[in-house]
């Protein structure tokens, strides 16, 4: 099959891309780095260096695709993300209506069906809906849970303060899943016949935040590793202070607050937790020790 992967060679795609290619599938992949153009010929895939927004490019790439794999990470800029992020996506789904692309998977969120209350996921809460409104083109929804190697953000001030915490408390469940994870999902799909459009949920733990303290700081020889809970303008400067983007910083301090409340696992609860095989927070211990350990 001739398949396109969006997101360059990150975290989901690269994987995505070495397994796809081990299958004997024809694999385009797309970045906007110009530099990794040898890097993904290396794997055996072909490279289309070029940009999101530039729709031209995206309907010259997509052309004859059998499936395409599409993700939109939110567009860190100083104003206007959600905006600017479901523009992208705009994007995208025009270039597969002018190219009649069939099949699409998705890279979602847990939280995705909420258009409040979730923080950058509302970017991918407007995407959803206009590859929804695709017409002839089954589309699988991947509502990814938090990634696992974003607790890599959180070393400096475990290094600094001796503590880890959010917006939330430290019993409050929060679905996880490993990038490795999505790209095995993501695989699957791709190459799967279908007419329909699905949602399906890749979460491979679901666990109290407490439990990330309690693990992550054994891992790291801190068996005593506090989970604290901010408040939400505490979270917010503390983002700010690390330097993100103040707007950003405002999405995040949101997203976390969707958590506390709930409504960002909503739809993930009411569809019975549906959690699968794969990384759970004690597997992924032994990868954030190492992180940990090469942080200085």
């Amino acid at each position: 099959m001739k398949i396109i992967i969006t997101g360059s060679l990150g975290n989901v795609a690269k994987p995505l891309a070495q397994q796809l290619i081990s299958e004997g599938h024809d694999i385009t992949v797309i970045s906007s780095n110009k530099n990794k153009k040898n890097e993904i010929e290396s794997l055996g895939a072909k490279a289309a260096i070029g940009s999101i927004t530039d729709l031209h490019f995206l309907t010259e790439t997509f052309e004859g695709a059998d499936s395409v794999f599409l993700m939109t990470p939110p567009i860190i800029s100083e104003k206007n993300i959600i905006e600017n992020t479901v523009s992208a996506g705009n994007n995208y789904a025009e270039a597969v209506r002018k190219t009649a692309v069939k099949r699409v998977v998705m890279l979602s969120s847990v939280g995705a069906e909420s258009p409040v209350e979730n923080g950058p996921i509302k970017a991918i809460h407007h995407i959803e809906n206009l590859y929804s409104e695709l017409e002839n083109v089954s589309v699988t929804f991947l509502r990814a849970g938090n990634f696992y190697i974003n607790f890599f953000n959180d070393i400096p001030l475990i290094k600094t303060a001796g503590i880890i915490g959010g917006n939330y408390s430290p019993e409050v469940e929060v679905p996880l899943v490993h990038p490795g994870d999505i790209a095995k999902a993501a695989a699957e799909e791709l190459v799967k016949p279908s007419s329909e459009q699905k949602i399906r949920y890749v979460v491979t733990d679901y666990r109290k935040a407490g439990d990330f303290a309690k693990v992550l700081g054994s891992a790291i020889g801190k068996p005593d590793l506090p989970w604290v809970e901010f408040t939400d303008p505490q979270a917010y400067e503390g983002m700010v202070q690390a330097g993100l983007p103040e707007e950003m910083a405002k999405l995040y301090e949101e997203m976390g607050r969707g958590i506390r409340t709930g409504v960002i696992q909503q739809a993930f609860t009411q569809a019975g937790s549906p959690v699968s095989e794969g990384t759970k927070l004690e597997d992924f211990a032994d990868e954030f020790k190492e992180k940990f350990s090469s942080l200085s």
